[in-house]
């Protein structure tokens, strides 16, 4: 499939002239404005190119580092990890895709990590970064 990019251009004009940031935490799940991206960094999905990402590390009230999450099937690997956090529903962040991003970015706050899941979740981070 042929990537957008002129389209997601100009809504990332968007985010950056006029949005306004938002305020947030550590352990949060956001829709976030991801983009579309080259090959196979993950993209956001439908027409304002979004995904669901927790926040990883807080680093101001400007920046933070962000991890995409997916439905898809992943197998238990260490660059993805799976939990659950609504309604049954599994969740895999996908490890190996951590990004720097601007709060401006974020859209919409839809749950929190387990602090549990999310201390597990840290622990993978280091080991596939050691």
């Amino acid at each position: 499939m042929k990537k957008d990019y002129k389209k997601w251009h100009n809504k990332k004009t968007y985010l950056n002239n006029d949005k306004k940031r938002v305020f947030f935490h550590e352990r949060e799940i956001w829709f976030a404005y991801v983009g579309e991206n080259i090959g196979y960094e993950q993209d956001g999905s439908s027409k304002d190119f979004m995904r669901p990402i927790i926040i990883l590390k807080k680093f101001n009230n400007q920046i933070l580092w962000g991890l995409p999450l997916t439905k898809g099937p992943k197998k238990e690997k260490p660059y993805y990890y799976s939990f659950v956090f609504k309604s049954g529903i599994k969740s895999v962040a996908i490890l190996s895709q951590i990004k720097l991003i601007d709060a401006k970015r974020l859209r919409y706050k839809t749950g929190d990590i387990k602090e549990d899941e999310f201390d597990t979740l840290k622990e993978k981070i280091r080991r596939l970064l050691a």
